[in-house]
Order: C-alpha cells, then sequence, then structure tokens
C-alpha cells in the first residue's frame, strides 16, 4: 500500500476549479517532485493531502498512524519577537531540549540551539523549518517550494541536505519545486501538474514529454543535460569503486 495515495481528487474555491480528477501516489522512501507554472494547483494538492483544504470530489487515503512533516513556502516571524531556535521548536507540546537537537543535526545546522530566530539567514531559517517538521520522525516529508527565497547555491545545499534526510531516515518526500534542474538530480518520480496531471515518471521521462516542454519550453533541456551529467557520473563513479 501507498503511504498517499490520491484519486480522481478535484479541488475548487467558490467557482473556479483549480484541480480536476488528479491521481498521485507516494510510496515508501521514495523522492516525488510536483512541477507547474504558477497557478497550477501545486499547493492546493498538498493542502488537500495534510487536511488544510476541503476537496470537491475524489479521495485521499493516507497509510493508518502516517506521520507527516509539513515545511511551508514561506513563514513570518516578526523580527521584533524575541524567540530563539529551541524555543521556536518547542512550541508544540512534549518536545524535549534533545529532541531539538537531534533534528537540528538532521536538518544540517546543529549548532543553532541558542540563535535567535530573526538573526538566521534564510537559509539557516529554512533548515530550522525542516528541523521542526522532522521533530516527530514522520514518515512523511511535503515540502512546499521550501527554497523559495534562496540563491542557487542555497537551494542546492538543502535538496542535498533533503537527500541525506531520506538515506538516514527511510522517509519519502513530495515537494514541490520550481528550480527544475535541482528536480532532475533530487527525484525518483516527476508529476507535471497544470489544473490536471500532464505527465509523470522518471525525469529523464518527464522531461521528453510533449506537455511538459509546452508548458516550459525546450530550454529545459538544459535541466535534462545536467541531470544525465550528474547521473551518468554517479554510475561511472560506482564502476571506477
Amino acid at each position: 500500500m501507498s503511504l498517499i495515495n490520491v484519486k480522481n481528487l478535484s479541488v475548487g474555491y467558490g467557482a473556479n476549479t483549480v484541480l480536476r480528477n488528479v491521481a498521485l501516489h507516494l510510496d515508501a522512501g521514495e523522492i516525488v517532485t510536483i512541477v507547474g507554472p504558477n497557478g497550477s494547483g501545486k499547493t492546493s494538492l498538498l493542502r488537500a493531502i495534510i487536511g488544510a483544504t476541503e476537496p470537491k470530489s475524489g479521495e485521499i487515503t493516507l497509510q493508518p498512524g502516517l506521520k507527516i512533516g509539513y515545511v511551508p513556502q514561506r513563514l513570518h516571524i516578526d523580527p521584533t519577537l524575541p524567540i530563539t531556535v529551541e524555543r521556536f521548536m518547542r512550541l508544540s507540546d512534549g518536545v524535549t531540549k534533545a529532541a531539538c537537537r537531534i533534528a537540528l543535526d538532521a536538518a544540517g545546522v546543529p549548532d543553532l540551539l541558542k540563535r535567535q530566530m530573526s538573526q538566521l539567514s534564510g537559509g539557516q531559517f529554512q533548515r530550522v523549518m525542516l528541523a521542526r517538521a522532522l521533530i516527530n520522525q514522520p514518515d512523511v516529508l511535503l515540502l512546499d517550494e521550501a527554497t523559495q527565497g534562496l540563491d542557487q547555491a542555497g537551494s542546492a545545499a538543502f535538496y542535498r541536505q533533503i537527500e541525506a534526510v531520506r538515506h538516514d531516515t527511510g522517509c519519502a518526500v513530495l515537494m514541490i519545486s520550481h528550480e527544475l534542474h535541482v528536480v532532475m538530480s533530487a527525484s525518483d518520480r516527476v508529476v507535471c501538474l497544470n489544473g490536471h496531471v500532464c505527465c509523470e515518471g522518471a525525469p529523464a521521462v518527464v522531461a521528453s514529454a510533449p506537455e511538459y516542454r509546452a508548458l516550459f519550453g525546450t530550454g529545459t533541456g538544459g535541466a535534462l543535460a545536467l541531470y544525465r551529467h550528474e547521473h551518468d557520473h554517479s554510475h561511472n563513479h560506482e564502476a571506477a569503486e
């Protein structure tokens, strides 16, 4: 059984339908990325999965007892509010300092416990958000464009951390990303969304699909070239070992 199974999902706000008959599944341990233009319904899909948006029709089935960690697109904290990283992470009941340390370590920022949230860089802030999502040892991580506002190097480092988390914990990852070059190197499967599922499959398959090219242009061949280069390089490296 898949961890998350979405069938014939339609979501709308008033008379405006943003998703029609969407099917999606997420299996244990895999990284699946949702791509699509602005307004294509990507965030609405994630909100429906976590129960924050009521679907018009269709069904969402979660594996019984499934634990989900969610990293939102952005979170504004008043810069004048004096709150440390530890205090922020312990806003939920029952979170221990030890659990905070473990989660921050897993997110790659073990030394931030006593820092003020207002003093963090954009990349550090997103790592703390990731740590907070990891604190209950989730089976699934949901990421809604979690690197928005970071530069390319910061984004790449963040997604490498996500891959490390998947490797170390075995959790599955479902993420929205607009960074096509990252998607191609970090994902097991890609789902191209534009109000409905246009195409899906392995990154190389999706990048060459006409529906994908119609949305993103043939320039995304560059993303595919990068994916192939990294993929071939890693295979050659393994062969050399």
